[in-house]
């Protein structure tokens, strides 16, 4: 019912969607955050992303679990990248399935925006004239 991963691999949207994949579900959303090349008008040339791993994992399968109950979903897959990220990189997958579109939609955004909130991941911004942490979190 739940796939929870923080990889130093790159991430497969595939993988994440054949995870929520069932005959008996109606909706799944997927959400695939991708490493952009710009921010605020400065060219990025790459992100890195460190994470406090155990609590990382331990946060993540919270919210997967509280997302689950409060939409009723029937299956969540949330993998997070760490580690030194290029442009169009993938650093998160979200894809949950449930037995509408409504609530894998509403599930989905609740997801990414509460992962953004609460876990222990972070984002160093590399520009060609410095870096910036962003954040406590992605």
């Amino acid at each position: 019912m739940i796939d929870i991963q923080l990889l130093h691999t790159p991430l497969s949207e595939k993988a994440c969607l054949d995870f929520v994949k069932t005959d008996d579900v109606g909706g799944i959303v997927v959400f695939v955050g991708t490493v952009r090349n710009q921010t605020k008008g400065k060219a990025v040339i790459r992100l890195d992303f460190e994470a406090y791993e155990p609590m990382a994992i331990s946060e993540m399968r919270k919210i997967a679990i509280l997302a689950v109950e409060q939409f009723s979903l029937k299956k969540i897959s949330l993998h997070h990248r760490v580690g030194t990220l290029d442009v169009g990189e993938i650093p998160v997958v979200i894809a949950v399935s449930s037995a509408h579109r409504k609530a894998a939609f509403v599930a989905c955004e609740f997801v990414i925006d509460t992962l953004k909130e609460t876990v222990p991941i972070w984002k160093k911004e590399i520009f060609e004239d410095g870096e910036v942490w962003v954040s406590a979190t992605p």
